[in-house]
């Protein structure tokens, strides 16, 4: 090793133990909740089999302010938020409720399409939304308008510090030899055995732990995600992607402001929107989800996926006025460019779920593996400490009887 390279190897060393002692535990609480929620969708799917299929018929099903109407008469479940509905005829309809004043939400309800009756509330949902807000905020007061977001976005960023000078740190003389970069040597013991698991697991991963932290930080900060819409999206999309969230309680556009008033006297119905959607979509779509603004506005968000696509981001998205059902915005997923496809397959990407189930499953694994890195890392931090003590003392402390 040349005089040059050991100083800086020594520095790289000192601030990958730092960063890992203070924020290991973090990246392990994250990891964990990553992967318990890598499968969340068919876990869901599995234990509310029953409750979210019901038997086909040739009836007329019901329209959104039909079902809402139907499950207000059941009982008073509270203020709907967000109905989806399936083109699926054997499939029921989930119906979705705003927060309470406390901030807390209620569980959604699975509802028979054809006569509105409540099958019962998803197994699993409010576990999994636990362990998402313990995933992206820790639980921290205020949420993802919180100082958790920014907790989790910084950690982020220094866990590509880690990705970084870890990779610098163990590279090998042989670089070119694959056995010595994917191959851990467990005929080893103590030191080097966590050694050589630390690094060649940790090269496995890198990859893997790159694509997850660069996406997760479209999550964490605005100026990141402003950032990548200007360097993939065009002009207009990125400035439409951009716009500040509408304040709570204010219109979301000019054409909203004059309907306001109107909206306050009477309660915003899905069936304009619902009908203005099926003119635009033509019965082509699969699944959709109406989503009512959560301040005083009138336009509502419409979601729409494919019958024969399992990917979140491969959907289109309207925005309706449900007062007079006239279409204010329109975003097709096939108009899009290949970067605003890019850009709309974040959350895909960051859970593998962009190659299918073998992507979700290996993102799964090293999502997992955290933990295996904070305590491997800890060991080798205390090795490198004793070692360091023992080479300060004087030669008879080493040697009894001298």
């Amino acid at each position: 090793m040349s005089d040059v390279w050991r100083p800086i190897k020594a520095a790289l060393l000192q601030v990958h133990s730092l960063v890992g002692l203070v924020l290991a535990l973090l990246w392990a609480v994250v990891g964990l909740t990553g992967a318990t929620m890598a499968f969340e969708d068919e876990i869901e799917a599995s234990l509310n089999s029953q409750m979210m299929r019901v038997e086909a018929s040739a009836a007329r099903r019901l329209t959104p302010d039909e079902l809402i109407a139907r499950l207000a008469a059941a009982g008073d479940f509270g203020k709907v938020s967000a109905v989806t509905m399936s083109s699926d005829p054997s499939a029921a309809h989930r119906i979705r409720f705003a927060r309470s004043e406390g901030g807390t939400r209620p569980s959604s309800v699975y509802v028979d399409p054809y006569d509105g009756h409540v099958l019962g509330s998803p197994r699993g949902e409010d576990f999994f939304a636990t362990v998402r807000k313990l995933h992206r905020w820790l639980l921290l007061p205020g949420d993802g308008n919180g100082i958790g977001r920014k907790i989790t976005g910084s950690a982020a960023i220094c866990l590509i510090v880690m990705l970084i000078t870890g990779l610098v740190l163990r590279w090998p003389r042989r670089a070119r030899s694959v056995k010595m970069w994917l191959k851990p040597n467990l005929g080893l013991r103590g030191r080097g055995l966590h050694r050589s698991l630390h690094a060649v697991i940790g090269t496995w991963v890198l990859p893997v732990y790159l694509v997850m932290t660069l996406t997760g930080l479209w999550y964490s900060f605005e100026w990141y995600k402003a950032g990548a819409n200007w360097l993939f999206a065009r002009p207009q999309a990125a400035a439409n992607a951009t716009q500040p969230k509408p304040p709570r309680g204010g219109a979301e556009s000019k054409g909203e402001a004059k309907t306001e008033t109107k909206a306050e006297a009477k309660p915003l119905a899905f069936d304009h929107v619902w009908s203005a959607f099926l003119q635009q979509e033509n019965n082509s779509y699969g699944r959709a989800l109406i989503t009512l603004p959560p301040g005083a506005g009138t336009a509502v968000r419409v979601r729409s996926w494919p019958r024969d696509s399992s990917r979140e981001a491969v959907r289109d998205e309207f925005r309706i006025d449900a007062l007079t059902g006239r279409v204010i915005s329109s975003d097709r997923y096939d108009d899009k460019t290949f970067g605003e496809r890019v850009l709309a397959s974040v959350l895909d990407i960051h859970r593998g779920a962009i190659l299918g189930w073998p992507g979700k499953l290996a993102f799964m694994l090293a999502a997992a593996m955290t933990p295996l890195f904070a305590v491997t890392g800890l060991l080798l931090y205390l090795s490198r400490r004793r070692h360091r003590r023992l080479a300060q003392q004087p030669v008879g402390h080493l040697v009894p009887g001298e």
